[in-house]
């Protein structure tokens, strides 16, 4: 099973689930049902934006620095800028 119907097949049994609960197709007490079912992709949704920042955080801030990528890009830094001189365009 690739990645793409995994995550199809997930997200559809989750869809199926609310609107099981959301159709009253599963008894629940009067007060969850008008009360947290209609607000739950709302919920979800936050949920996943709040935990995708979290995630951006923490990777930012336990981001590795590497040396050698550093010295690349400064090589090439120095290169466009040998290059744009050449041209004659002041990038100083």
């Amino acid at each position: 099973m690739t990645r793409a119907q995994q995550t199809i097949s997930i997200g559809l049994l989750v869809t199926s689930l609310y609107l099981a609960l959301y159709l009253q197709l599963v008894p629940l007490p009067e007060l969850v049902q008008t009360e947290i079912v209609p607000v739950l992709p709302f919920w979800a949704l936050v949920s996943f934006g709040a935990y995708l920042l979290f995630r951006l955080g923490w990777n930012v801030m336990t981001f590795h620095d590497v040396p050698e990528a550093h010295k690349e890009l400064t090589a090439e830094i120095e290169l466009a800028k040998a290059d744009l001189r050449r041209l004659g365009v002041d990038v100083d």
